[in-house]
């Protein structure tokens, strides 16, 4: 890439720390380029006030804040709880939001005749992977600017004295400077004291904790809800039909509440590292607990396992960035077929932190009252069982017969 060539730079757009720094850096860098910020809405909410304003104020041309919170919940978000897919327990919130918003970034660089598309991943994490191997896709000879590569800042210390010395406005403090990563489905906490894996994490502080409540400071009495299926997709939430987005940011109401869906992680990275956060997932939790649930009465045993395997590999897609790649559409597609049937209700009792089983049902239940009961029944004859062991443990007596046999000649 020769810089000379860049006159018009599409940047990946929080209002972060890393992304406002970048707007006066690629100007000083390349050659006073125009600087097009993108911001994606996944659900942040209030960090998306004032964006324009700070953007423009730092160099941008101009800002586009793009609504891609359906496309976000009902492309990536549902695909993903239907297959299970999880990563070392995480529910993939930061890992599931790349894709979308890297598309729309490939999308406004053609519009907008861009000669880079540019993001403020570091060289540490795995976002720099998501974003670069959905670009790739989309607009794979479109150059990649990747400031963290190639700027001389290395800590996040190094970033705000780089900010303050350009005059962009921060949020954050040199005191509370937590990377924190926020959509509609979860919220990340990484940084601080958390990098010593031998800190608890300060849940009851105030201000930790966005999306919810510890489980100490939730409500001594039990809520309970509803969640009607329809081929494994949420439709209903406590009766009322709504959304898939407007359930998750219910459940995400009723679940922080009550103290759901925290997860204080040391996970294997992409890059080689091993990373400490802190995860709050309270709606995601819940649809992923109630939709496992149904799944146990809907789906047959080698299917249910079979799914189970196949989730670890779809995890591991969607959290290496791997989305659009045939592998992973292909994994969706067998989902798609288990799922037909994944149509029912499901009651939960949410309690300081538990989610706990209270009832399911489905017209495709698998489960027989009559043939599991412990008492009389007409339907399962017990003698049966006999010549099933027979056959079942036949390659076992023959086993242990010939081991006999050449014991004997030892």
């Amino acid at each position: 890439m020769n810089k000379s060539d860049i006159k018009k730079v599409v940047l990946a757009y929080s209002g972060g720390l890393d992304t406002s720094i970048i707007i006066p850096w690629l100007k000083e860098n390349y050659n006073n380029c125009e600087v097009i910020a993108v911001s994606g809405n996944v659900g942040q909410a209030d960090e998306l006030e004032g964006l324009e304003e700070k953007a423009l104020k730092t160099g941008a041309s101009k800002l586009y804040v793009e609504d891609i919170t359906d496309e976000f919940v009902d492309d990536f978000i549902i695909p993903a709880m239907k297959a299970g897919a999880k990563y070392e327990d995480y529910l993939l919130g930061t890992s599931l939001a790349r894709p979308p918003i890297a598309k729309r970034l490939a999308e406004i660089a053609i519009k907008e005749g861009a000669d880079a598309i540019c993001h403020g991943c570091t060289g540490k994490g795995n976002d720099q992977v998501r974003f670069e191997l959905t670009l790739k896709h989309f607009v794979p000879d479109m150059p990649i600017i990747a400031p963290w590569r190639e700027w001389d800042i290395k800590s996040r210390e190094e970033e705000i004295a780089y900010a303050e010395a350009h005059n962009v406005p921060l949020k954050i403090n040199r005191e509370t400077n937590y990377s924190k990563d926020k959509n509609l489905w979860h919220l990340s906490h990484e940084g601080l004291d958390l990098e010593d894996a031998g800190n608890e994490p300060t849940y009851e502080k105030k201000g930790f904790l966005e999306m919810g409540v510890s489980p100490m400071d939730a409500p001594d009495a039990p809520t309970y809800i509803t969640l009607d299926f329809e081929a494994g997709v949420p439709v209903a939430l406590d009766g009322e039909k709504m959304s898939a987005k407007d359930i998750i940011l219910k459940l995400n109401e009723l679940g922080g509440a009550n103290g759901i869906g925290l997860l204080d992680i040391v996970e294997n990275r992409l890059v080689g590292m091993k990373c400490r956060g802190v995860y709050e997932t309270p709606g995601g939790t819940i649809l992923y607990a109630a939709h496992e649930y149904l799944e146990t009465l809907c789906l047959d045993k080698m299917t249910l396992h079979k799914k189970q395997e196949l989730a670890i590999t779809y995890g591991e897609l969607v959290y290496n960035g791997q989305w659009y790649t045939p592998l992973r559409e292909a994994l969706a597609a067998f989902v798609d077929k288990t799922q037909e049937h994944v149509t029912g209700t499901v009651k939960l009792k949410l309690y300081k932190g538990n989610i706990i089983k209270a009832g399911a049902w489905s017209d495709w239940s698998l489960y027989s009252e009559e043939i599991a009961t412990f008492g009389e029944d007409h339907v399962y004859n017990q003698a049966d069982s006999k010549g099933f062991i027979n056959l079942y443990g036949l390659p076992i007596k023959v086993q242990a017969q010939v081991d006999a046999k050449n014991a004997k000649k030892g």
